[in-house]
């Protein structure tokens, strides 16, 4: 079967769904045009995706154009759900970057394009919305070539009126004129070519030609001796400019006219290689520590990447990409992530939210398998006999952190069910249960994807949670030497407890965990004690004495006591040595560490001002710029953790989404008074509220 699989990318709102509406009406695969304003198209089913308006998650379908198979991935624009992106695109040979005609050079068009290049992969632009008003083809194609590459080339040329609206195209290649019908059904209906455009038209194929010149020698020689290139050697060329990134083809047109949308699946058909004409995927073996050739042979031994997983009410599905061989529903196949053999369900093609069974899925194809529980996205199926790992899906890091818990008491365990069931089907986000904050976090690309994440756990699980700020770990350490005595004497009638301890508080810089030592002389405290010593101070020190975090970087010294040979036990001295604590360390010069983390952020040069200016009033430290080459720098920065809360939300705002970064943390540091002050008083709130 022929085969093409095309990734649709661009900012949320360019028009991606509609486009593929525009597919399925046009080649009567859907009888009524879909719009996401009316909640009835065929690849925003999810009933979020509905309700907001926007795309959510990679959506498929297939769409058969003059004998070919299109395999259309449908992307979020929102950046919140940029993983969807990296799906789709992994999947695909080729992404369609779609921009908005009258937005020009949108933030998500630039992000794709940057993301494409990244991932070697070759792109077609398609200028959507040319029906509407202050649409411009001319400005986004200028901006689109100033901005991205010069290696942007229109295979097309709109004809305006005179009130500059789009009424039809010119093919370049063809030389051939469209426009739709007007009643907005049907076929396009070829026209005669307006005398006005034959200018633009020789221009824009001089250019195609210049482009094809470059492929070959022999096509260079062709060109400047003046002779003409034939069908085939113009469509030979193209292919190859766009296969090594040297062309990129621009097509235009309007989803809701329908105008340009044949246009876009011929350019598809022609010019968009087959998989079997991509190059061998590298693999590793099953260690990763060689690399493997695959050869996108549809006889080969079987190789297939899970791009995708689809969990809802009726089941869990896995989206395979078949790199080599094919897959059927009878076959075993092993997972090298796992180390086990799996046999395989039923397997499927997904048309939206319909799926339609089949018996395989060939070299290239796309489909689902269900009910794989033990398969993840990134995980391989390959032949038992030849084991390789295709390389996964590359996820960005999740840098937006916030506390989840349920508005009722008691479902905990509705809320962790439920987000590990999410947690499968969208592997961008990750869950912590912090132990020492007792919050479980949830961590992702942004607002939104959270705040989806909470509807969808209401939704399909019953359960509502609540979001809240992440408490920071903060620590607690002393400044200075204080000796205390700690004595423990209780009489209650018959045995009583009796337990005398002197020791030295002092800070030391060799370990986080306390040490432990004693210098007692003359036997005034027996040594079958000393364990019952250290384990209160051990027990004293989970929480210190200014906001109850933890004390760390700690010597204790049991230097002189006494004992009762009848009364004093092991827990009289364990409470002696508490109390000797709790006297000693506020006299001590008790200080808060907080946690630090080492930023890295991505932004282009203009935004340089502005992200250093914040960092500095988020008491940031700049560590260094590197340049990265491409107009953008690298800050690095050390920032308190306390600080960082909101950053993914506000690097967004001041880069205009286009700053990107990662976060970690690397030490404890002493906390300035100030922001001392702040963290006691929430602490010391919080105690009260519990």
């Amino acid at each position: 079967m022929d085969i093409r699989n095309i990734c649709l990318l661009g900012h949320g709102g360019s028009g991606k769904t509609s486009l593929v509406e525009s597919m399925l009406y046009i080649t009567g695969a859907t009888d009524r045009l879909g719009k996401p304003a009316d909640g009835n198209t065929v690849c925003d089913y999810d009933p979020e995706e509905i309700k907001r308006q926007i795309s959510i998650s990679l959506a498929m379908t297939p769409v058969t154009y003059n004998g070919v198979k299109i395999n259309v991935l449908d992307t979020p624009g929102n950046f919140d759900f940029a993983g969807e992106m990296q799906s789709g695109v992994r999947a695909a040979e080729v992404g369609v970057l779609v921009c908005a005609s009258k937005d020009g050079l949108s933030v998500g068009a630039e992000r794709g394009w940057k993301y494409l290049k990244a991932q070697k992969k070759p792109c077609i632009v398609y200028v959507s919305k040319e029906d509407e008003e202050n649409a411009n083809f001319s400005t986004t194609l200028e901006a689109l070539r100033e901005n991205l590459s010069k290696s942007i080339a229109p295979v097309v040329a709109p004809i305006w009126d005179e009130n500059k609206r789009t009424i039809g195209i010119i093919d370049v290649l063809n030389r051939k004129a469209f426009q739709m019908p007007k009643d907005k059904k049907g076929k396009r209906v070829e026209i005669p070519i307006p005398e006005s455009k034959m200018g633009v038209l020789d221009e824009l194929y001089g250019q195609l030609m210049e482009a094809v010149a470059e492929t070959t020698e022999e096509n260079m020689e062709k060109f400047f001796s003046g002779e003409s290139f034939t069908k085939e050697e113009i469509m030979t060329g193209l292919k190859v400019g766009m296969h090594e990134g040297t062309l990129a083809p621009v097509v235009c047109g309007s989803s809701l006219t329908g105008l340009g949308t044949e246009m876009l699946l011929s350019t598809i058909v022609d010019l968009v290689p087959a998989p079997g004409e991509m190059p061998s995927e590298t693999a590793t073996d099953e260690a990763g520590s060689e690399e493997i050739e695959v050869k996108r042979d549809p006889n080969g031994p079987t190789a297939a990447v899970v791009f995708k997983t689809i969990s809802d009410q009726y089941g869990k599905y896995s989206l395979v990409k078949v790199v080599s061989g094919k897959i059927t529903s009878d076959m075993s196949l092993y997972n090298p992530s796992t180390g086990k053999t799996e046999k395989l369900g039923r397997l499927y093609v997904i048309k939206g939210k319909k799926n339609e069974e089949v018996k395989e899925i060939a070299c290239g194809d796309i489909g689902a398998i269900a009910k794989m529980d033990r398969l993840k996205t990134g995980d391989t199926l390959c032949d038992p006999k030849r084991v390789v790992k295709l390389a996964p899906v590359q996820f960005a890091e999740p840098c937006y952190s916030r506390a989840i818990s349920p508005k009722t008491r008691g479902q905990d365990e509705k809320v962790g069910t439920g987000l590990i069931r999410l947690n499968e089907e969208d592997p961008t986000f990750s869950v912590v249960n912090n132990a020492e904050t007792h919050q479980v976090v949830v961590s992702g690309a942004g607002d939104i994807q959270i705040d989806v994440l909470v509807s969808k756990l209401k939704s399909r699980f019953g359960v509502e949670a609540e979001l809240d700020t992440p408490r920071v770990a903060y620590r607690e350490k002393i400044r200075k030497q204080v000796r205390k005595q700690g004595r423990h004497k209780k009489q209650t009638g018959g045995s009583g407890q009796f337990g005398d301890v002197h020791i030295v508080f002092e800070p030391q810089d060799e370990q986080e965990d306390m040490i432990f030592a004693e210098e007692v002389f003359g036997g005034s405290v027996p040594k079958n004690f000393f364990p019952a010593v250290e384990k209160g101070l051990r027990e004293a020190c989970v929480h210190g004495v200014l906001a109850g975090y933890p004390m760390v970087f700690l010597k204790a010294t049991l230097v002189d006591g006494s004992y009762h040979p009848v009364d004093s036990s092991e827990i009289a001295f364990k409470t002696a040595a508490q109390l000797a604590y709790k006297a000693a360390l506020p006299e001590a010069s008790p200080v808060l560490l907080e946690p630090i983390g080492e930023l890295k952020v991505t932004i282009p040069d203009n935004y340089m001002g502005d992200i250093i200016g914040d960092l500095n009033k988020r008491r940031g430290r700049v560590m260094g710029m590197n340049p990265t080459g491409d107009g953008s720098q690298i800050v690095e920065a050390e920032v308190p953790m306390a600080e960082m809360m909101t950053y993914a939300i506000d690097l967004r705002s001041m880069s205009q989404s286009r700053g990107s970064f990662t976060f970690h943390f690397v030490r404890y540091e002493e906390c300035p008074p100030a922001a001392q002050e702040k963290a006691i008083a929430e602490a010391k709130a919080l105690a009260e509220a519990e």
